[in-house]
């Protein structure tokens, strides 16, 4: 499905870029590169305590300003249960992270986004067991794959209070952002979410809150 909606309606990094929305995004862009100078964020993954669209929305706005920082980006929407990238960016979700997952040998299905260095690879059709998939030995090659196409590589992924399909591919990558949303999610769920991510040994890099008044 292609929506007729543009990035610049729903994302404040390119809608605003001079307020302090979009400022804030920038200090979270410094403060990942400069998290470990020993061993550098290639790989990081998003997901929250709770289903919220701020997630999404604060994936996508991560990727941009490090595109902005003339990086090469790619975004992959691992949310294969309400998968958003593809809305937030107005493109297909006809092929995808799931038809690179099924189809080792197919060429992926990266869209590049108005954003210069920024590129997308959506959920592709939502398969039946996620978990499954994104744990399976298909991915952890295809991993291999996204690695080699971006300086950095962001994953969108499901709540961790919810499903486990976060908790699979937090060991895989070199760090993880829990996004909470202020107002609204609660602190025994944060906590909770937390405490999961700790016990696989994930790489949590810290908290992200959104929907605060700046």
């Amino acid at each position: 499905m292609i929506v007729t909606s543009s990035p610049e309606q729903v994302l404040i990094t390119l809608r605003e870029p001079a307020s302090a929305a979009a400022e804030a995004y920038r200090t979270l862009r410094t403060n990942i590169l400069f998290s470990s100078l020993d061993k550098p964020i290639h790989t990081l993954l998003l997901t929250s305590a709770e289903q919220t669209p701020e997630k999404s929305l604060t994936a996508a706005n991560l990727a941009v300003t490090m595109a902005q920082a003339e990086q090469r980006v790619l975004l992959v929407d691992c949310d294969l249960r309400q998968p958003m990238l593809h809305t937030i960016f107005g493109l297909s979700n006809e092929q995808g992270l799931t038809s690179a997952i099924l189809d080792q040998e197919a060429p992926l299905a990266l869209q590049p986004t108005e954003v210069p260095g920024l590129s997308l690879l959506p959920s592709g059709p939502l398969p039946p067991r996620p978990a499954d998939l994104l744990g399976s030995r298909r991915m952890e090659g295809l991993l291999n794959r996204l690695r080699q196409a971006a300086d950095i590589v962001i994953f969108d992924t499901p709540p961790v209070h919810t499903f486990t399909d976060a908790l699979v591919l937090a060991t895989r990558v070199d760090g993880v952002l829990l996004v909470i949303q202020a107002g609204r999610s609660r602190r025994d769920r944060v906590r909770e979410a937390r405490q999961k991510l700790e016990k696989v040994k994930a790489n949590l890099l810290g908290v992200v809150l959104s929907g605060a008044r700046i």
